[in-house]
């Protein structure tokens, strides 16, 4: 891996782990204000089919900087689903 690629592929994979863990504040309001009603379920599921075939293409490349974001993504947006539709 040239050094350009690799330091790229650093930054790529820290940002894609700060948007993945970024539904955390969803989730924190959700809680404070003991309501999902502005929080589209289908949304999120949408995305989490994303993360799993993004998660998938990761590993049949062996590529961490794509499998450890998409990893943290979807483990924060089943718990996104799960508190929505707790408080529904």
């Amino acid at each position: 891996m040239r050094p350009v690629t690799g330091y790229l592929a650093i930054a790529a994979a820290t940002w894609g782990v700060a948007m993945a863990v970024s539904p955390l504040l969803q989730i924190r309001a959700i809680r404070a204000h003991q309501s999902s009603r502005g929080v589209s379920v289908a949304y999120q599921q949408v995305l989490l089919v994303g993360f799993i075939l993004w998660l998938s293409y990761g590993i049949a490349l062996g590529n961490p900087a794509i499998i450890i974001p998409n990893i943290v993504a979807a483990v924060v947006s089943i718990a996104t689903i799960l508190v929505s539709r707790h408080y529904r």
